[in-house]
């Protein structure tokens, strides 16, 4: 067994109950010097006295040994790098010391920084139109994400639950789509229909559950279909996992359930369709090359870059992605993010990242290596996706989808060969949006930001307006 320290969790367990560390070891039938040395995390937590906590204050033990720390202080390390704190910053070992010693403490400020994340979005969205009392109104998109973030977007349930699945189905990605609907209609009752896209002109799929049915626009490719019916199959199969699940995430209001249930009910389609050990073992051999893991999985470009950014397993972890979706007016439509990185978390609107070119450039790859304000170095592929079209007026429906991960591991991506990793190469200067980014001189700047003034010499025209 690996080496159980549970300082933090200790120290409130005893303070939850009111108890000094001699009567916490009188119960455990231990010193109260092991006591101190357990809560200082300077004794690992044997077995016996594991056990004894178990059935002294009626708590499970995986709820002890859960480590939620890493999680914080990867948050801790993201929030801190935001400019707004200025550049006298607290270093890991102050953080590590935060997180062991004042667990609470540091939630209590990592979910003031997010209201204050939540606070400037919106400001800098509502453009000074005074609405107030929803500003500090966290979203269910934000509670949706920050659940998936906390889960490093990796859920092994279910894993397990397409594994299982995709276990009795016989041929290979080939034959997926006609596989699920025998599934559906010999397992659990429900038929497969094709409709024309007129008849549909407001949904892509519908699930009639008291007809037994799923409805399937003509609009869809075969990519999507698939998908399509993968993601029924997770809500009509598994619902009670889903359910579990959303429970223990501690999601709050009908909203947030369903977008959450819609969200697991995804990852579920994409673990069936691209199952983790040959979707990882494809991965590393071709260099994350999208195109080669889409044409053997059967899968739309979009859809293995959100896979990529699921590949976290314990032991069997690929690149760390995260994935962020714009459309042609540069507003961020999706976050997918196992990264403590404060580009995948707020970034997105700075025109200087090469997801806003893609648009100039459609189905083309565009690398690029990327530097933050605080210096944190990414690489990133940007392309465009496109949407199903219903009618002529659609023709150009598309999207940006840009994967990035840490400059450190960008040496296991072929993209990557298009650009100069060594320490002198290129780097594009970009910020999370104008109204946070403290960089002077930049020639695209569009706003003032919100928490400096740039210098103004009434002499001089700088690159833009708002800086001489």
């Amino acid at each position: 067994m690996r080496k159980a320290l549970i300082g933090s969790k200790l120290r409130q367990l005893r303070r939850d109950h009111g108890q000094t560390q001699a009567e916490m070891a009188r119960q455990l039938n231990i010193s109260p010097a092991y006591v101190n040395l357990l809560e200082n995390n300077q004794r690992s937590l044997s077995v016996k006295v594991l056990m004894a906590l178990a059935e002294a204050y009626g708590i499970e033990i995986r709820e002890l040994l859960s480590d939620r720390n890493a999680g914080r202080l990867a948050d801790l390390r993201a929030a801190v790098a935001d400019p707004a704190f200025g550049r006298d910053r607290p270093d890991l070992q102050e953080l590590r010391g935060a997180v062991d010693h004042a667990p609470r403490l540091v939630d209590l400020f990592l979910q003031l920084y997010r209201s204050h994340r939540t606070a400037v979005d919106r400001i800098s969205r509502i453009g000074g139109s005074g609405i107030e009392p929803a500003l500090l109104v966290t979203s269910p998109e934000t509670a949706v994400h920050d659940f998936f973030r906390d889960n490093r977007n990796y859920f092994d349930a279910l894993e397990t639950a397409a594994e299982n699945v995709r276990g009795q189905f016989a041929g290979d990605a080939d034959d997926i789509y006609a596989q699920l609907k025998r599934y559906l209609r010999q397992k659990l009752g429900i038929g497969v229909r094709l409709a024309p896209a007129d008849d549909m002109p407001d949904a892509l799929r519908v699930f009639d559950r008291q007809a037994g049915e799923v409805r399937l626009s003509q609009a869809l490719d075969h990519a999507n279909r698939s998908f399509q019916l993968a993601h029924v199959l997770a809500l009509a199969d598994i619902p009670y996992l889903l359910d579990s699940m959303i429970g223990e995430g501690g999601i709050d209001g009908d909203l947030a359930a369903a977008r959450c249930r819609v969200e697991l009910a995804n990852y579920f389609a994409a673990a069936l369709l691209m199952p983790y050990a040959p979707f990882l073992a494809l991965a590393e051999a071709t260099g994350y090359d999208v195109d080669r893991l889409g044409a053997a999985f059967g899968t739309s470009f979009e859809q293995v870059s959100h896979r990529l950014t699921a590949l976290q397993r314990d032991g069997a972890r690929g690149v760390g992605f995260f994935l962020i979706r714009v459309d042609k007016a540069g507003n961020v439509t999706k976050r997918v993010n196992a990264t403590p990185f404060a580009l995948a978390e707020k970034g997105g609107s700075c025109p200087v990242w090469n997801v806003h070119n893609a648009f100039a450039t459609p189905g083309v790859i565009l690398p690029q290596l990327v530097e933050m304000p605080d210096g944190s170095q990414f690489f990133t592929l940007s392309r465009t996706v496109k949407r199903p079209v219903f009618s002529p007026h659609l023709q150009d429906n598309r999207l940006a989808v840009a994967l990035g991960c840490e400059r450190g591991e960008a040496h296991r991506i072929g993209y990557a060969q298009a650009v100069n990793l060594g320490a002198e190469g290129p780097v594009a200067k970009i910020g999370v949006s104008c109204q946070l980014c403290p960089r002077q001189a930049c020639s695209q700047r569009a706003h003032q930001p919100l928490h400096m003034d740039l210098p103004m010499d009434a002499d001089r025209r700088g690159k833009t307006r708002y800086e001489s």
